[in-house]
């Protein structure tokens, strides 16, 4: 069974301190780094994710859905918010599949559950994120020095032979 998680891209963004203060400056910056980080985050846990952003006050437009870096994004239509897309896609959704939507939206939150779908606050995203990327950092660390380690263990002539070995390669 798939597991999706579902993000209410600007509530999480108003929410999350480092992302409401990009948004500040520019909206575009924000959601760009909004989906960078859902993207290592989707390649770490091994689950879909969906950012819907509304776009329900911009006259004239259409739903959109992009690929981003694996990111499912989603720019509603007009006179739709991302409430009320999030709320008939779960709905779908959750027949087939596990599905989470992180939002602060309280309310939100109700129809949600109401849906068949589980509910994460943003702090709980801004949690596990932040955990997801020490142990990345742990291991990166760990890998650097398991190589460098290595590379300390060969005769120095053999490592000179292997390295002309790999870039005749």
């Amino acid at each position: 069974m798939k597991e999706y998680l579902i993000i209410d891209g600007y509530n999480v963004i108003n929410a999350w301190s480092e992302l409401k203060a990009l948004a500040e400056e520019s909206l575009e910056e924000a959601r760009i780094e909004l989906v960078e980080r859902m993207a290592e985050y989707q390649s770490y846990k091994g689950i879909n994710i969906i950012v819907v952003f509304d776009a329900h006050m911009v006259k004239g437009t259409m739903e959109k859905n992009d690929a981003i870096k694996g990111i499912k994004v989603v720019f509603t239509k007009e006179k739709e918010t991302a409430d009320s897309y999030i709320e008939k896609f779960i709905v779908q959704l959750s027949k087939r599949h596990r599905a989470a939507v992180v939002t602060n939206d309280w309310a939100e939150q109700q129809v949600v559950l109401g849906g068949g779908a589980t509910r994460t606050s943003v702090r709980e995203l801004i949690i596990d994120y932040g955990t997801i990327k020490q142990n990345i950092q742990r291991k990166t660390e760990v890998l650097k020095q398991e190589k460098d380690s290595l590379s300390n263990r060969i005769d120095p002539l053999i490592l000179e032979k292997l390295e002309k070995f790999r870039r005749r390669s």
